[in-house]
């Protein structure tokens, strides 16, 4: 399958799932439990899997794209282990329901973005940016 923009890759969208999901867990966090750095880090991780993503989509190069898929994977690596951090806290029990599905998403991400990978290296194709009309 060919896909024309990055909002359709799927890989995209759970990533875009996983960087809501951490929102909506650190707005319901009380700041004075989860310290600021901490809170930065999980955020900017969480949203960096599908920037990155994104951005070696629109690069046009399948090595750009490699690349950047591999950032996306060290992403989610970060921000799973965040979440695990999150989870081995006592204080924050009442929040390890939703950290446990945020984690399952980095792992399924990982997988999708492993495999994506994978699937590139053996292919001829150049990138988007060697390809013509005749595809």
């Amino acid at each position: 399958m060919t896909y024309e923009k990055f909002e359709d890759l799927p890989v995209w969208q759970e990533a875009m799932l996983l960087a809501e999901g951490v929102d909506d867990l650190l707005r319901q966090i009380p700041k004075e439990q989860l310290s600021y750095s901490k809170r930065d880090q999980i955020d900017r991780s969480s949203l960096s899997v599908s920037n990155n993503i994104s951005e070696g989509f629109e690069r046009g190069t399948t090595p750009d794209l490699l690349k950047f898929i591999y950032i996306a994977r060290g992403s989610s690596a970060e921000t799973r282990s965040m979440l695990i951090f999150i989870l081995r806290r006592p204080y924050l029990s009442q929040f390890k329901e939703a950290a446990q599905k945020l984690k399952e998403i980095t792992t399924s991400c990982s997988k999708q973005l492993r495999a994506w990978a994978a699937h590139l290296q053996q292919s001829d194709i150049k990138g988007q940016r060697h390809l013509n009309n005749h595809k």
